[in-house]
């Protein structure tokens, strides 16, 4: 029998968290963040990530448990999950998946498993040849038509982790499918585009005013750059851009509202690429916990 698991996604400052924490709050659920920077610590502000008071002692999974040196890839995220998913559901609770990273949803609710690719070193040599021949930029070019979403997680800069990522997206089909045992409800919440973007542009004036700039400062004193995986996120990046001298503070501003603008549209689009999801329009706050209710009680029977 498959484990049913609740998911609730959507784009960058559309709510996910005052709703899951509902739903955790009324059906007796724990909660997993499926978002792949609020699992580090000390990457606070940027992360929007979810405080002691808006869990209202609703238990967490996959928040602060890596330094920020450490990677974490979507295989990671995978085996992570589905052994909290087993956790939460021995306590007989309800788990419900929330965030808005899309290769970590996607690998979790169509069983693709990327990182346990096998290794094809025949492939590996052609790809590594290419790179020195034709340079990283190349396989980046190829690698963002076979996987965009892949590609938006690897560094161009390293050929290693090009060359592997490579191998995975041309090996899908093959060898990276394997079977899901959750039975998914997607809940995809939105809000008119207007309303999305303003909030979004609040989201970043807020951060910098809690400290945005600090908390990036901070990291780079630790020694972190573009190298690490955690400081290649979205207001991460903009920040160091800045602290590096590449731009002024205004131009910062504008890419970290423009970013995060582009980032809700891909995340749209990549739910709405999804089978099986419910929209829901959060704008009418009754009206959207009405629908998630029903849904969610249908699913629950």
């Amino acid at each position: 029998m498959k484990k049913k698991v609740v998911f609730i996604l959507g784009p960058t400052a559309v709510g996910k968290t005052y709703f899951s924490v509902m739903l955790a709050k009324k059906y007796n659920g724990e909660i997993i963040s499926a978002d792949s920077v609020q699992i580090y610590k000390g990457l606070n502000i940027g992360s929007a990530k979810v405080t002691e008071e808006e869990m209202s002692g609703i238990k967490h999974y996959a928040i602060d448990i890596l330094e920020p040196e450490q990677e974490f890839s979507v295989y990671d995220f995978v085996e992570y999950t589905k052994q909290k998913i087993d956790e939460i559901l021995q306590k007989g609770k309800l788990p419900i998946i929330v965030g808005g990273t899309a290769l970590y949803v996607k690998a979790l609710t169509l069983g693709y498993n990327f990182g346990g690719v096998e290794k094809d070193d025949n492939l590996r040599k052609q790809l590594e040849d290419l790179a020195k021949e034709k340079g990283n930029e190349h396989l980046y070019e190829m690698l963002k038509e076979k996987n965009p979403d892949l590609a938006e997680k690897t560094d161009k800069h390293n050929t290693v982790r090009l060359v592997r990522a490579l191998e995975i997206a041309l090996s899908n089909g093959k060898k990276d499918k394997v079977d899901v045992d959750i039975e998914p409800l997607i809940l995809a919440l939105n809000k008119d585009r207007a309303l999305l973007y303003d909030a979004i542009n609040k989201r970043v004036d807020i951060m910098l005013e809690n400290g945005l700039i600090e908390e990036v400062e901070g990291l780079k004193k630790r020694g972190l750059s573009r190298e690490n995986q955690s400081m290649r996120a979205i207001d991460y990046k903009e920040v160091l851009g800045y602290l590096e001298g590449e731009y002024d503070y205004d131009r910062m501003v504008e890419l970290l509202k423009q970013h995060s603008r582009n980032y809700a549209k891909r995340q749209l689009t990549f739910l709405r690429g999804m089978d099986d999801v419910n929209f829901v329009d959060v704008q009418d706050l009754d009206k959207a916990k009405n629908q998630i209710f029903t849904l969610v009680e249908e699913f629950l029977k």
